[in-house]
């Protein structure tokens, strides 16, 4: 499921930055990335499964394992881990609405914190 108008979208963040501010809210690498993407995941665990809060985002112009490059950040996903086959973000998904309103206040808590470092 995306989560529309966070305001995160198309924002682009120093990626050291972008990490220490995401770190504070629960949003973790944990070695999602590569040379032009990476993903930052919240992990929840309740009573109706596992869920994962994602956060995409690439770089043009450096190298993420580097540590030297900008970031445009992606619509953020909420998805339900299935075992042993992975993370379902589709339309057919139910999320519980005390979850979702979790994640929209974190993107929300990350977007203050972004906002006088950003440009769009």
């Amino acid at each position: 499921m995306y989560i529309e108008n966070t305001g995160l979208e198309s924002l682009v963040v120093d990626l050291r930055l972008l990490k220490e501010i995401m770190h504070k809210h629960d949003l973790f690498v944990d070695g999602q990335w590569d040379y032009e993407r990476i993903t930052f995941d919240k992990k929840y665990v309740i009573k109706e499964g596992t869920y994962y809060l994602r956060v995409f985002g690439y770089t043009e112009d450096g190298d993420i394992g580097s540590g030297q490059a900008e970031i445009t950040l992606k619509k953020p996903v909420l998805g339900k881990h299935y075992y042993p086959f992975g993370v379902e973000y589709g339309e057919d998904e139910v999320f519980p609405e005390n979850l979702v309103k979790d994640c929209e206040k974190t993107l929300q808590q990350v977007l203050e914190e972004l906002k006088p470092y950003v440009q769009a």
